[in-house]
């Protein structure tokens, strides 16, 4: 029993500075839960520290003085923790601690089991220690765990009042961790020499920790997701506005010119733009198909602004796959923008599908300047939106290389599983 015991003490300590330096270093455990599992796993620490330091006081000097403090250690640490699942609980149901009935009642019963273990120190009648370190209960000793009992029974009562305001794995967690120790409390009522309380407690507060993480977990997922959705929302408007005006200005100068080339062109920008706030809520990929009739009716209003000095060729024998919407366009666009070129007559654009092992391949080629001018260190938001979404929404990557005779090729590579 006593090796048993010795054993609980040891993995206890380690088990339980284990989940402190997971909380102090994993990354979506949020601020609130970080600060209680903090102290959550300090406080295990001192109590299941006291439960080894307890075991072996036979081989320290003074036995009976390290076994009773050992022991008032480990059941003050121990205590503590009920008040602070009360706290976490009404955090986690929206509440205030300071302003709650029920975190009232458990701090009073709290204080009465302080005034009982203090009692225990003076008195035989809980339970006694002898010189030689030997513990021996007393004929009070279920009084000392009535409180704790209580604390226990009240917390759960305040979860199944709070149970609709929490989350699935949260109710999980905080039932598992109530009616554990308190299962555990009335076994070692009964029974004496094993530590069923302290096993309880140190498995249970693991159990909790690892299902609040896992809903930690999926809670910072979600919010990573909403954010890039966010972001990407953010980033479709803040895409090319000059386009925007410099196409409206040139539809004016065509229209005056050439009325019937200017609806042309209207339709053409219609569609473009059709495409973009329709791109705005898909948040999975589209077929090839779609992104390339977007990026024509782009090209075709860039063709009216430019005239002879763009020339656009497609060789797009590979259609069937999918990508993220708003992929193709920008990158075709900033081919144009970026290798538009005073010094040359004529900007070619050419956009080449093929079927390559594994998935897809696209590659966009300008023969004019570059995709970004020479001093830009950075990309710009159409490419860095495009990378992103290929890496969240696909798998898929994009790459710039230089290309021979001059210009640059942008090469966007979809895996099948984007189908």
């Amino acid at each position: 029993m006593d090796l048993i015991n010795l054993s609980v003490g040891i993995a206890g300590v380690t088990m339980t500075m284990l989940g402190l330096l997971v909380t102090l270093i994993y990354r979506p455990v949020d601020r609130v839960m970080r600060q209680y599992f903090v102290l959550f796993f300090s406080l295990l620490i001192v109590y299941t520290g006291s439960i080894f330091v307890g075991q072996i006081a036979d081989y320290l000097p003074n036995p009976r003085l390290v076994m009773q403090g050992s022991i008032f250690l480990e059941s003050l640490s121990s205590s503590l923790l009920m008040p602070l699942l009360t706290a976490y609980l009404l955090h986690l149901s929206g509440e205030k601690w300071r302003s709650s009935y029920l975190f009232d009642a458990i701090a009073g019963l709290w204080f009465v089991y302080l005034a009982l273990l203090v009692y225990t120190q003076f008195s035989s009648a809980i339970y006694t220690i002898d010189s030689a370190g030997v513990y021996a209960r007393g004929p009070w000793y279920p009084i000392l765990l009535i409180p704790p009992a209580l604390i226990l029974a009240m917390n759960l009562w305040g979860l199944f009042q709070r149970w609709s305001k929490l989350g699935m794995k949260q109710r999980l967690a905080l039932l598992i961790y109530l009616v554990v120790p308190l299962l555990c409390t009335v076994i070692q009522m009964l029974f004496y020499g094993l530590l069923t309380i302290a096993i309880g407690t140190v498995i249970s507060a693991l159990v909790m920790f690892l299902v609040l993480l896992s809903d930690q977990q999926e809670t910072f997922i979600r919010q990573t997701e909403e954010n890039a959705r966010k972001e990407f929302d953010i980033r479709i408007l803040q895409m090319r506005p000059h386009f925007i005006y410099n196409a409206l200005a040139s539809i004016y100068y065509i229209t005056q010119e050439d009325p019937q080339k200017g609806l042309k062109v209207i339709l053409d920008f219609s569609v473009y733009l059709r495409k973009v706030f329709n791109s705005v809520t898909k948040r999975e990929p589209i077929p090839f198909e779609e992104e390339l009739e977007h990026t024509r009716a782009y090209l075709a209003v860039e063709q009216a602004r430019f005239e002879d000095r763009l020339s656009v060729s497609f060789d797009t024998p590979h259609t069937d796959f999918r990508l993220p919407p708003l992929t193709l366009q920008p990158i075709v666009e900033n081919a144009v923008k970026h290798g538009m070129d005073p010094e040359i007559e004529c900007l070619t654009i050419t956009v080449r599908t093929r079927r390559v092992e594994g998935g897809s391949e696209i590659t966009v080629e300008n023969d004019g300047a570059d995709f970004l001018p020479p001093d830009d260190m950075e990309e710009g938001v159409g490419l860095a939106s495009t990378r992103l979404r290929l890496e969240r929404m696909c798998g898929g990557t994009l790459s710039i290389t230089p290309r021979a005779g001059g210009g640059a090729a942008a090469t966007l590579r979809i895996p099948d599983t984007s189908k």
